[in-house]
């Protein structure tokens, strides 16, 4: 292993805290990171890292070193892009949420990956919020408005939501024609990571956002078996109309309130501030602009 090699495990651990993260993240034993950061505090003379039972945790001279590997790091794989013809190498670690994930870029990765044959790609799914430094994760994407933050949000476009309930569902509540008709009505809700609570309806009314909260019937963290429950007549459900395209056009979920149709939702892809664009993350982010978020 050389030099180069243990700047690059040296600044992963860095990130995560953690030497299994590292390992597993970089798909190595975790027995070869420990020796590789080991081998670089002996040739530097200092101690890089602080190691307890509990959290590993970059000392003053390894705040000072992680910045250096991080410039290096950065340079030494932009050379390496150039002079290759634009061929990136290494893994690439992305989180995207599961449907998302289907519907917009799997038609099209194998294109991707057969442009980039020494790129190794892993995509965890989920809709939790991820921290991408300790967990090791390049680039998430996700249905969310921006927020101040450590990351940086590129948009790549927006979605259209809608407000469905199935016809079993609308047979015994009714059907809501305005959002003061939804007194009465129940709804299938999504938990939000960030907040830790059941999202409201939102409407547009003359323009303005206008949200309702109303009896939660079920609640979830998966944006699919949000979609079931809605199937099954368990109440209204608001998802990005992709999801229930198939649905409304076979008859099994109803669009209501469509003069109220809420807001689009943006489609953003978040990686860390402070970390140097890789080229392996470049690539992605410039394909991932090519893909059509509208639909």
């Amino acid at each position: 292993m050389d030099r180069f090699d243990e700047m690059r495990i040296f600044l992963r651990v860095a990130e995560t805290c953690s030497f299994r993260r590292t390992a597993e993240s970089l798909g190595m034993p975790a027995s070869t990171i420990s020796d590789a950061v080991r081998h670089m505090e002996t040739r530097l003379g200092v101690r890089l890292l602080d190691r307890t039972t509990r959290v590993v945790a970059p000392t003053l001279d390894g705040e000072a070193w992680y910045q250096r590997c991080l410039a290096i790091v950065g340079e030494v794989e932009d050379a390496e892009a150039a002079f290759a013809g634009g061929d990136v190498k290494g893994r690439l670690r992305v989180d995207v949420h599961g449907t998302l994930a289907r519907h917009f870029l799997l038609p099209t990765l194998p294109d991707f990956l057969r442009a980039q044959p020494q790129l190794e790609l892993v995509m965890s799914e989920g809709d939790r919020l991820v921290d991408l430094i300790r967990e090791g994760v390049d680039c998430v994407v996700r249905v969310t408005e921006p927020a101040d933050s450590d990351l940086i949000a590129r948009r790549l476009g927006v979605l259209p939501e809608t407000i469905v309930a199935a016809p079993a569902y609308l047979e015994r509540y009714g059907l809501p024609l305005t959002p003061d008709e939804l007194e009465g009505h129940r709804v299938v809700a999504f938990l939000s990571s960030k907040t830790g609570a059941p999202m409201d309806l939102e409407m547009m009314v003359n323009g303005q956002i206008v949200t309702r909260r109303l009896p939660t019937s079920f609640v979830t963290t998966g944006a699919e078996t949000m979609v079931d429950a809605a199937r099954l007549g368990l109440g209204l459900v608001q998802v990005p109309r992709y999801h229930v395209t198939a649905d409304i056009a076979a008859g099994r979920l109803i669009e209501v309130l469509t003069h109220y149709a809420p807001a689009p939702s943006p489609v953003v892809a978040l990686y860390p501030r402070n970390r140097q664009l890789s080229p392996r993350l470049r690539v992605f982010l410039d394909w991932l602009a090519t893909r059509s978020f509208t639909a």
